[in-house]
């Protein structure tokens, strides 16, 4: 075998490695922060109950931080769309 076929066989392969890497990697990160506030625009006051709801949404635990949020004054479809900007899921 030709010494530039392997070239090009084994840089073909390390950029499909990487690629597969890349698009495999997670994309969202989470933000508590977004949740809170937006807990707070719908009602509930800033607290630890609040906070401990969204960081459940981060994790990716939506039915949780749901509960959790509407438990502390939060409707029903704010504390869905605020757990699901805890964990940046795409809607």
């Amino acid at each position: 075998m030709r010494t530039s076929t392997r070239i090009a066989g084994a840089l073909t392969g390390l950029t499909l490695a990487l690629g597969g890497a890349v698009l495999a990697a997670p994309a969202a990160r989470a933000d508590i922060p977004a949740c809170t506030r937006m807990a707070e625009l719908a009602g509930a006051t800033a607290s630890d109950s609040v906070t401990a709801a969204c960081t459940r949404g981060v994790v990716g635990d939506l039915q949780s931080c749901v509960t959790g949020l509407t438990g502390s004054g939060v409707a029903g479809g704010a504390a869905t769309a605020a757990c699901r900007a805890a964990a940046h899921e795409p809607r």
